[in-house]
């Protein structure tokens, strides 16, 4: 079974850093003022990861 990103959107500042690296899944949400996963399987879970591994705040993990 494969792996979904979840972002805990309470914790989410909006940097937009996941959607620069993995635009394909994570688009950023201007009117909520942050990211949200659009397409889980848009990328490989390595480029997701690279998009976990990169946000400030740490509120994307693998579900």
């Amino acid at each position: 079974m494969a792996r979904t990103p979840v972002i805990e959107e309470e914790a989410c500042i909006g940097c937009n850093a996941c959607v620069e690296v993995c635009p394909e899944v994570f688009v950023l949400n201007q009117s909520l003022g942050w990211a949200m996963v659009m397409f889980p399987d848009g990328a490989s879970e390595e480029q997701i990861q690279e998009a976990i591994d990169i946000c400030p705040v740490h509120c994307i993990e693998w579900e």
